[in-house]
């Protein structure tokens, strides 16, 4: 019975510690929380300088997700009119977001470095449809961009129209 109340208190001293310190609010979207240097968001699929995807479509990346968020289909790529660099190249790329665990593994295992986690959050919606995004939506639009947070402008034009 002892050891009960004893628990009981530690846990209410816990607490009360945090009882009269001063609540840390954020307005958010107004505003945004300071987020951590290493914090994996957004993913992002990167382009080499002369415009051409960097993603070759080997599926490692689908592979190495240890949640099966990942679904790749390749085709050969076209001499005349590449894609990417190589015989092959993704011709549908996609990310279920609500499986997604933001491990880094696709990251991780991608050996051309075509897909990047961005600092970027992913905005809310209703809908379970728009958390899948693909090719286009992931693509990076200038060569070298993928590792920036997205704007707020960008986020709003993207905004869930991921399909």
């Amino acid at each position: 019975m002892l050891k009960n109340v004893t628990a009981l208190f530690k846990g209410m001293a816990r607490t009360g510690r945090f009882f009269f310190q001063k609540p840390i609010t954020v307005s958010y979207p107004e505003e945004h929380r300071a987020l951590p240097r290493r914090f994996r968001g957004r993913h992002r699929l990167r382009r080499h300088q002369n415009g051409l995807e960097r993603c070759i479509g080997c599926s490692l990346c689908a592979g190495a997700c240890p949640a099966d968020a990942i679904t790749v289909v390749s085709k050969e790529n076209d001499p005349e009119h590449p894609v990417s660099p190589g015989e092959r190249y993704a011709e549908r790329y996609e990310i279920d977001l609500y499986r997604c665990i933001f491990c880094g593994e696709c990251e991780a295992a991608c050996p051309v470095d075509a897909i990047v986690l961005t600092p970027t959050l992913i905005p809310a919606d209703y809908s379970r449809k728009n958390f899948v995004v693909n090719k286009q939506d992931l693509l990076e639009d200038v060569p070298g961009d993928a590792k920036r947070p997205l704007t707020n402008e960008e986020l709003s034009r993207r905004s869930l129209s991921y399909r």
